[in-house]
């Protein structure tokens, strides 16, 4: 099985524009509005401050009946310093397999969609289909909260989100969330020697750092066995700080983050972490640097997504694609924004292993592709027949 070759082409059109998330999408954006206008498909922009990314919403059909939002996010993440055996921007096939960077992450979902332009112009849709692309999904799910912020307005909703992350094509309903936090230590700076005249930001970080580690421990027994671990996890990921070891560092930086499971309170969480440092190391600090200080940043956040709310979404799905269970899965995507921002139920279901993303030789097999089309495709038929 292969998809269409008019589906193909466009997939390895969106492939090659180098969408890494610290890089421009409009490239990408504008051979879309191409494609669109081409079809008299109408869409909205919504740009960052800097007017160089931007997230896309296209609408076919009926504006005053719910409808099936199809979404994808257009931004990948780096290859440097990864062994790829070709180009990673210039796809390839060997194998029954398609290869290079957001083959499988998730360029081939968005070039599926996209290469439905020519049926969805040509027929009257009782059911809309709305098409939305994002940017920024690779770091933190920061760039759509744009367009989730303009769908929670509108008078009529979708009525529900399908999310084209690579799923093997299983209907997920349910993942963990995430949220990227921060830590910057102020002390002051003295001589090795005398320790009591200075405040050490990195003994301040060591005492965060077994707070956060044992908070970890405590969040174990908290359990939810749909996901693997079954718990909501932590991890320090970069922690630095000072200057030379004869110098009391001044300074330290904590970068940490933690992925938590739709039953847990993620603010509780980061506020606990806040109150330690503020209430039990800052004081510590203060008793010989009166200036000290500790300062929080929210580096990028997402929240879980929750089957509670998407039942009618989820049994829509699993007739479509003719599965008779549903899945949890741990890493995080757009669904949970699309949830509980805009107020849309969400599914993550698409083609390709997550096991293939973020490596180099990205592949997604044609098989899941084809398979990945045909559900398209009797979506569509649907959407034609009768209000969903």
């Amino acid at each position: 099985m292969q998809p269409s070759a008019h589906s193909l082409e466009i997939i390895r059109r969106l492939m090659a524009f180098p969408t890494i998330s610290h890089d421009s999408n409009m490239a990408l954006i504008e051979y879309v509005g191409d494609l669109l206008d081409g079809h008299q498909v109408p869409y909205e922009l919504f740009h960052n401050p800097e007017g160089t990314k931007a997230n896309l919403l296209a609408h076919i059909g009926p504006r005053d009946v719910p409808g099936i939002l199809l979404s994808g996010h257009t931004d990948v993440v780096p290859v440097e310093g990864q062994p790829w055996s070709q180009d990673p921007f210039t796809p390839w096939e060997a194998d029954g397999r398609l290869y290079g960077r957001g083959s499988c992450d998730m360029k081939g979902f968005i070039g599926l969609v996209l290469g439905l332009l020519p049926r969805l112009a040509s027929t009257t849709l009782k059911t809309p289909i709305h098409i939305a692309l994002s940017y920024d999904e690779e770091v933190g799910c920061a760039g759509v909260r744009s367009l989730v912020d303009h769908l929670a307005h509108i008078p009529v909703k979708p009525r529900f989100a399908l999310v084209g992350e690579p799923t093997d094509m299983k209907v997920v309903t349910a993942h963990k969330g995430i949220s990227v936090q921060r830590i910057m230590i102020t002390g002051r700076a003295g001589h090795s020697s005398q320790p009591d005249l200075g405040a050490n930001a990195l003994i301040a970080a060591g005492d965060i750092l077994g707070f956060i580690a044992r908070l970890a421990e405590d969040l174990r027994a908290i359990r939810d066995e749909r996901f693997e671990p079954p718990f909501t996890t932590i991890n320090i990921g970069r922690a630095e700080g000072g200057t030379a070891v004869n110098i009391i560092a001044e300074h330290a930086t904590i970068d940490w983050e933690f992925r938590p499971i739709p039953a847990a309170d993620a603010d509780h969480i980061r506020d606990q972490v806040k109150s330690y440092a503020l209430d039990v190391v800052l004081p510590k600090m203060r008793t010989t640097a009166p200036e000290a200080e500790i300062r929080f940043e929210t580096i990028a956040t997402a929240p879980a997504l929750d089957a509670k709310g998407g039942e009618d979404a989820e049994a829509f799905m699993r007739r479509l694609t003719g599965a008779n269970e549903s899945h949890a899965v741990s890493f995080t995507t757009e669904a949970g924004l699309f949830q509980k921002v805009s107020g849309i139920p969400a599914i993550v279901c698409g083609p390709g292993s997550i096991a293939q993303a973020h490596k180099p030789d990205e592949y997604v097999s044609l098989e899941q592709l084809a398979r990945a089309e045909a559900v398209l495709n009797r979506l569509v038929d649907m959407a034609e027949a009768d209000p969903l």
